[in-house]
């Protein structure tokens, strides 16, 4: 099934249940809360809390679209099998026309009987419920009772994994379930799957109090929010390796490795990546810039052309992507149809890329040896990345380490983000204990699921390595999560492969994670692990996760290991000497 196939599947699906079909809204959202639109739901805020009229609006209580979404936090790790900037999420929305009993019997419909995948292999997660929201026994009975999933394909989550907090500082909230799709039947008896669907039941209203605690009050009118990944679908559908490989990158992908033989094929998933994404930003009116939205355009474009320099690629992508991107898409979105002034633009900032890097040439010069904020400047000023500075004047950053640059870019970005917040009605960070970080609610799960992650990877790392292996230190939010620990050289494809099965092995146990606090000496009794230089006071607390970790710490954590997610090694890098770092993910 074709991506257009998929897309006009479901529009028409739910046009047939009494749902206006809604164009997408542009990248740049009229919520102020958000830099991005990063969710279908987000131009429909206001109905969902009656400062705006459906029926006026679009002639329905009920609305489906298919949204243009960006996402900014993975940037750098574009490339690999799953990570895009730009994405479409397919959703079907209601704002008081109907709840539970309807919206989880269509979404089985659609993926059964319109996508064709096999019931057997499907599995679901409801809300467990908690101290402050009851278990979601509706939902259990629907999916049970009236369509028939057994019992032991219907799992409870807690907070982290079924529970939909508001997007910014506040807004519409509520309990999930969740559509999962397995290889087999056994599979999905196990809960080994993806998840393809995520369908929101907006019951409350949630903000913030004067404590950064989350507060929910009931809405008057409850309401439905769904999304489900266009991208996601077409591998599965498709069956195809990664979305690089399905028809929303093929066309982008053939022109550019046609037209530069010989590029490496991550380096095609970037630069097409970036070129999409870039020409839907411009279709939308952001253009380059120093600050917010236009900041981020001029990031992915300056990546594109220090590549064209760094791989000597002699063909103009510009001129390449921009009518291939404009015949895939503009009979969904017009805009992208404005081929000349998309061009333009391109154009503009390459001659200023141009210019600015001649004199940054010149500024190199100057120096005779580059340091990490010598390196920093030069990117900010003069849009000359690491990998260039490596190209042009290898001698003079011969000791500069591109983690010592890591380190100066995201001093900048704390400044950036503490302005951000201050813009963004003085919300700030809700989690920081140092090395983590979070600023909404939503962050504070991923960022505990990453939290709870290190605890399995430095047992696994001691199983795979030796017990010589001890945490060194880990950086955690909800944009990048990296781990550092003593050990002396580069791990293997073997031994990193290892090390992830170990992880999600003791993920897909389902471990309980639990907590003691004891006497520090006695503490150290049990086995637990901690960090030998740290001074820990005279009661500390130790949490164990099954017979698989134990660790002193101070949280947060999951409350079961099934809920961390599948655990990947992204990356591994030299920190110093006998010290490695890991870049880790969980989905």
């Amino acid at each position: 099934m074709t991506a257009p196939e998929i897309r006009k599947k479901f529009l028409s699906f739910f046009k047939e249940r009494g749902h206006a079909v809604v164009p997408s809204s542009p990248l740049i959202p009229d919520d102020p809360s958000v830099l991005l639109t990063t969710a279908g739901m987000q131009q429909f805020k206001p109905y969902y809390v009656g400062k705006a009229d459906p029926q006026r609006d679009f002639g329905s209580l009920n609305a489906t679209s298919v949204q243009k979404c960006f996402r900014t936090s993975d940037i750098e790790e574009v490339g690999d099998d799953t990570h895009l900037t730009f994405f479409e999420m397919l959703g079907n929305f209601s704002f008081g026309g109907y709840f539970k009993k309807e919206a989880i019997p269509w979404a089985y419909d659609f993926v059964v009987n319109q996508l064709g995948i096999d019931r057997e292999h499907l599995y679901v997660t409801i809300f467990a419920g908690d101290a402050d929201v009851p278990e979601d026994t509706e939902s259990f009975k629907i999916w049970h009772e009236t369509i028939g999933i057994p019992k032991d394909r219907i799992r409870r989550h807690g907070r982290e994994d079924n529970f939909w907090g508001p997007t910014g500082s506040e807004g519409p909230c509520g309990p999930t379930t969740e559509i999962y799709v397995a290889a087999n039947a056994e599979g999905a008896r196990a809960g080994k799957g993806v998840e393809i669907w995520n369908l929101v039941f907006n019951e409350f209203y949630g903000k913030q109090d004067e404590h950064k605690k989350l507060v929910l009050e009931k809405l008057v009118v409850p309401g439905i929010d769904t999304g489900m990944g266009l991208e996601r679908l077409a591998v599965m559908l498709q069956g195809a390796k990664n979305v690089f490989e399905t028809d929303l990158f093929r066309p982008l992908m053939t022109a550019i490795h046609e037209a530069q033989q010989g590029l490496d094929d991550r380096v095609v998933r970037v630069l097409a990546d970036h070129l999409r994404s870039s020409i839907f930003l411009i279709a939308d009116g952001v253009r380059p810039s120093n600050k917010e939205a236009g900041y981020i355009l001029r990031r992915l474009l300056r990546r594109i052309l220090a590549y064209t320099i760094q791989y000597d690629i002699h063909a103009d992508l510009f001129a390449l992507a921009v009518p291939v991107v404009s015949g895939q898409f503009g009979d969904v979105y017009p805009e992208v149809r404005k081929t000349n002034e998309i061009l333009a633009v391109l154009t503009e900032e390459k001659t200023k890329f141009e210019r600015a890097l001649a004199l940054g040439m010149k500024e190199i010069e100057r120096y005779e040896t580059i340091s990490a904020k010598d390196a920093f400047s030069l990117y900010e000023t003069f849009g000359v990345p690491f990998e260039l500075l490596q190209e042009l004047a290898p001698a003079k950053v011969k000791g500069l380490k591109k983690e010592d640059l890591e380190e100066e870019i995201k001093k900048h970005q704390e400044i950036s983000r503490a302005g951000a917040e201050k813009k963004f009605g003085g919300h700030g960070l809700i989690l920081n204990t140092g090395e983590l970080k979070a600023s909404t609610p939503e962050e504070v799960v991923t960022v505990t699921r990453l939290h709870t992650a290190t605890h399995l990877v430095q047992a696994a790392l001691r199983k795979v390595l030796g017990t010589e292996v001890h945490q060194m230190g880990s950086d955690i939010t909800a944009e990048r999560a990296r781990f550092d620990f003593s050990f002396p050289r580069k791990l293997t494809e073997e031994e990193v492969k290892k090390v992830e099965d170990l992880v999600n092995d003791a993920v897909s146990r389902d471990l309980p994670v639990t907590v003691q606090e004891l006497p520090i000496e006695e503490a150290k009794k049990t086995g637990a692990l901690y960090f030998f230089k740290e001074k820990y006071p005279e009661r500390v607390t130790v949490y164990s996760m099954g017979d698989f970790s134990k660790e002193f710490c101070g949280g947060p954590h999951v409350t079961n290991t099934l809920k961390v997610g599948k655990f990947k090694i992204t990356k591994q890098e030299s920190v110093g000497a006998g010290v490695r770092r890991i870049r880790i993910s969980v989905e």
